[in-house]
């Protein structure tokens, strides 16, 4: 039988604030985590935290500058 691969919901959106990342789903859930997880956005500019793009049709988010 041969493997079958399902892909997760996709991220619509991405919000960076002073303290936290939020990532909006495409099947309408939102997941919201502290900034500091994530050292290297937690010490960006608010201009670099912002450039954001989406990868893989929603799959990822990259943050070229940072």
């Amino acid at each position: 039988m041969p493997t079958v691969l399902t892909v997760g919901p996709n991220i619509n959106n991405v919000i960076v604030t002073e303290d936290s990342l939020t990532v909006e789903l495409d099947d309408g859930r939102t997941v919201s985590v502290p900034l500091a997880w994530f050292p290297r956005l937690l010490h960006a500019s608010v201009n670099e935290r912002n450039g954001w793009r989406l990868m893989g049709k929603g799959v990822g988010i990259h943050w070229e500058s940072i």
